[in-house]
């Protein structure tokens, strides 16, 4: 009979799409009983239990067929994050780039001299290191819209965040031809192969952004399709670095900063995306929950949890004594430099990078990354929910919440 499905039932990215968003939607209702936890703790926790650790509703394969809706889902984020980096501004705000370089720098050496004290060595503890100072849009972008947070803490945040993948991404590129050169690669490819990533996905982005922008302003009478445009265009920019073998990662994350750099009025870096976009996060935290891998979780517990926690020291002392030195009071200070504790979607986007391009040193490298990305998915958001409160930040008011906290700050 062949109008009968065959068995077992195949999978297709639309079913698991639905299935994540289901799910997903009624983790996030649970947590909303307990105001104190960010929803986006219910939406891994529902991964986690239907993923292949746990129920086994959805394996690793299932999960592999839908990683294009992941992948839309942390481009639309990125692109976001990128609209609050002003180029323009920043080269004025000098401070914002001091703290960050401070931050970053600290963040690096602390996490790689912790790798080298757990048996992680060379090339391998640099690239651990260097994935370390990549912070988390989404956890940042999806706790600050649920708590309707709005202030210099959130935005100085965003920011650093996204200086943070920036300055990631960049110090990943500048190893890249020392991993080939061991690789024993051919010349062209040591030289040729960072080149290209770096400014194929820089070209792509600003030259997207343009695009958009261009788009925007011949279409400004009609705000109906600007948010087709910006899903249209973030679409296109990763379809196009998926042909061209550039980085999904980096090229939408320069989209969106070119976009707010160049927009004189405002047309569409101020876009509302409405409660639709939480979809996508809904998507992104299951599925990130479901791709927990807990065996490589207890196996380099003892390096993943040194960069948890050296790692979340550096961001959390260098923001916080570096901000309150150059004038910031010490409570957003403090509280800035918490929310750049999560760290996800670039940190996972450069490990599975390494393990593709250098099985030897990518195995050693995505394992502690994804078992650290696992533990700061964890305490991340609660953690971030917690330091918004804490900031002084104008939140959406919430009466079952308590202000007689206070907020730990480092010692300058």
């Amino acid at each position: 009979m062949s109008f009968l499905p065959v068995w077992p039932l195949a999978s297709n990215a639309l079913f698991f799409f639905g299935f994540l968003l289901f799910c997903g939607a009624l983790g996030g209702y649970v947590t909303h009983r307990w105001p104190w936890l960010p929803s986006i703790t219910g939406f891994m926790l529902v991964g986690l239990l239907a993923g292949p650790n746990v129920l086994g509703l959805v394996d690793y394969a299932a999960l592999a067929n839908s990683r294009i809706i992941v992948d839309v889902a942390l481009g639309l984020i990125l692109y976001r994050l990128g609209l609050s980096l002003d180029i323009k501004q920043l080269l004025q705000d000098r401070h914002l780039i001091v703290i960050s370089l401070v931050e970053s720098s600290l963040t690096f050496v602390v996490v790689f001299f912790g790798m080298d004290l757990m048996g992680v060595h060379g090339l391998a503890a640099a690239v651990i290191a260097a994935i370390a100072v990549s912070s988390s849009p989404a956890v940042l972008i999806h706790v600050a819209n649920e708590l309707g947070a709005s202030g210099p803490v959130t935005e100085r945040a965003k920011s650093l965040v996204a200086l943070n993948n920036v300055l990631a991404f960049l110090i990943f590129s500048a190893l890249l031809p020392l991993l080939y050169n061991e690789a024993q690669a051919p010349l062209a490819t040591i030289l040729g192969g960072p080149l290209y990533q770096l400014l194929g996905s820089v070209l792509l982005g600003a030259g997207m952004g343009a695009a958009l922008h261009l788009a925007a302003r011949k279409t400004k009478a009609a705000h109906q399709y600007h948010l087709a445009l910006v899903v249209g265009a973030v679409a296109f920019t990763l379809g196009a670095a998926m042909t061209l073998k550039l980085s999904t990662l980096f090229a939408p994350l320069v989209l969106g900063i070119v976009v707010r750099s160049i927009e004189r009025t405002e047309l569409i870096a101020n876009l509302e995306f409405g409660p639709a976009f939480e979809l996508f996060f809904i998507a992104l935290f299951v599925y990130a929950g479901a791709n927990l891998h807990v065996a490589e979780m207890v196996q380099y517990a003892p390096a993943a949890l040194v960069l948890v926690f050296g790692r979340s020291l550096a961001k959390w002392l260098g923001v916080g004594l570096t901000a309150s030195l150059m004038g910031t009071p010490r409570r957003q200070a403090a509280t800035t430099g918490l929310l750049l504790i999560p760290m996800a979607g670039l940190a996972i986007g450069l490990a599975d990078t390494t393990l593709t391009l250098f099985q030897l040193q990518g195995a050693v490298v995505s394992s502690v990354v994804l078992a650290a990305v696992a533990v700061l998915e964890t305490i991340g958001p609660p953690i971030s929910a917690k330091a918004l409160r804490w900031s002084g930040d104008a939140l959406r008011p919430d009466p079952t919440y308590e202000e007689s906290e206070s907020v730990p700050t480092p010692k300058a």
